[in-house]
């Protein structure tokens, strides 16, 4: 659990026996190499399938935020914001993908998945 979690806010599902996705696009992530102390840059795309509970935009954007200052690796940060976000919406399928923008003159994209137990 990372320090953030309580950050995230939810709601109900309106349509909890439907099958539908729900795609957020987050092209202002940033967070800090913590080898370097460099900022990283990158566009975190959320994509999942609710079951009972949503996530609440604006408190997701604060979580988010809230890695601003954080030295952490890009693997580290996508993994941990998929187990929060499972942790507290408990959707039916969830996946993660972390583009980094180019440093070093090397970009990476770091992909991360959850399926819930049937």
């Amino acid at each position: 659990m990372t320090a953030f979690r309580d950050l995230l806010e939810t709601f109900d599902n309106q349509f909890p026996d439907r099958d539908y996705k729900i795609e957020i696009e987050y092209p202002e992530f940033t967070s800090v190499c913590p080898k370097t102390g460099q900022p990283d840059f990158g566009t975190l795309t959320i994509t999942y399938t609710p079951r009972k509970k949503c996530v609440e935009l604006k408190s997701l954007k604060l979580y988010l935020q809230s890695f601003r200052n954080e030295g952490i690796f890009y693997e580290h940060v996508t993994n941990s914001i998929l187990d929060d976000l499972v942790a507290v919406i408990e959707p039916a399928w969830l996946r993660i993908e972390a583009a980094f923008r180019p440093r070093g003159g090397m970009t990476e994209t770091v992909s991360a998945q959850h399926t819930a137990a049937i």
